[in-house]
């Protein structure tokens, strides 16, 4: 199976340049294209015509009038989630079949995270990769509740504030509430909550994440062997993403119940999950593990519909 489908990427950012380099390296299904920009002096706009990749600096309404439009296959939004509304909606009405891939935190199409639920969406026409914090953490979540009835997920994304960029920035309160809302539909927590700090720390400082899981009663044996197999699974797309340490459990008695608003838990298990993800320093250095873990995973996900297309004979 030699063809490929063809990529564009919206965004000429960290995520957006990162992401191209990926594509250009590791690609199996997926040709890179397009790089779509709106800053003609962008380094990432530049990088792409270094590196062979048609460019235009007019946006997706420039992208929609070049000649290589008619091929593509898969668009990767790496903008706004304010954008990217505007960027489904104008793609969408020239090319109705076209595969999005939501690297913003818009949500409209449903959310992924590939190692937990990237099966049931192989089909959708637009899929959201929730954020890098989520990408990192739901899967831990949701290796508890595969073994036990996840009553609250909490989880504190910190990364290095020098690889945030404009577009993540001006998503926080973004990040938080999409966050949150995939923990419980994806993680499958009855509540959920989210916390990103950006740290300016110099040198910068590693993405580390920290998951707390309140759960019902289980044997502590079952959630370190389901945590564990799911980090493995997440390493597979992910090289630098690990834990940082063992499990940690605390028993929650009756006597002492955990009076979380709008969680009904009195008793059960508590499960602590440390997490480090190291950047494949493919763009910024190893410090971004969000920035690669974000690209990751969209690069998995469009390398996996594209070879169910590619087995079924069809593109957009």
């Amino acid at each position: 199976m030699s063809k490929k489908l063809k990529a564009a990427i919206i965004g000429s950012g960290n995520i957006g340049t990162d992401l191209m380099i990926k594509i250009l390296r590791n690609a199996q299904h997926i040709e890179m294209s397009v790089m779509v920009g709106i800053d003609p002096a962008s380094d990432g706009l530049a990088r792409a015509q270094r590196m062979g990749v048609a460019t235009t600096h007019q946006g997706v309404d420039g992208l929609a009038q070049m000649p290589e439009f008619a091929d593509i296959d898969f668009v990767f939004d790496a903008t706004s989630a304010g954008a990217h509304v505007r960027n489904d909606a104008l793609l969408r009405q020239l090319r109705p079949g076209i595969r999005m891939i939501d690297l913003t935190p818009a949500a409209i199409g449903p959310y992924c995270v590939p190692v937990v639920n990237l099966e049931e969406h192989l089909n959708q026409t637009n899929v959201n990769m929730v954020t890098c914090g989520g990408q990192a953490t739901i899967p831990m979540v949701a290796a508890v509740s595969r073994v036990a009835k996840v009553h609250y997920g909490e989880i504190v994304a910190s990364i290095a504030s020098k690889s945030a960029g404009p577009g993540t920035r001006a998503n926080i309160d973004e990040f938080t509430e999409t966050t949150s809302q995939a923990i419980e539909v994806i993680g499958g927590a009855q509540k959920g909550k989210a916390i990103i700090i950006m740290n300016p720390a110099e040198p910068p400082m590693i993405m580390r994440d920290t998951v707390f899981v309140l759960s019902e009663p289980v044997e502590q044996d079952k959630v370190a062997a389901s945590v564990e197999e799911m980090a493995a699974a997440v390493q597979r797309y992910v090289p630098g993403y690990h834990l940082k340490q063992k499990v940690q459990f605390d028993v929650i008695p009756e006597s002492a119940p955990l009076n979380i608003p709008g969680v009904g838990l009195r008793s059960g298990l508590k499960t602590s999950i440390f997490l480090e993800v190291e950047g494949a320093a493919h763009y910024l250095p190893a410090y971004a593990g969000n920035l690669d873990i974000m690209t990751s995973a969209a690069l998995a996900t469009a390398e996996r519909m594209a070879q169910s297309m590619l087995n079924a004979g069809g593109a957009a």
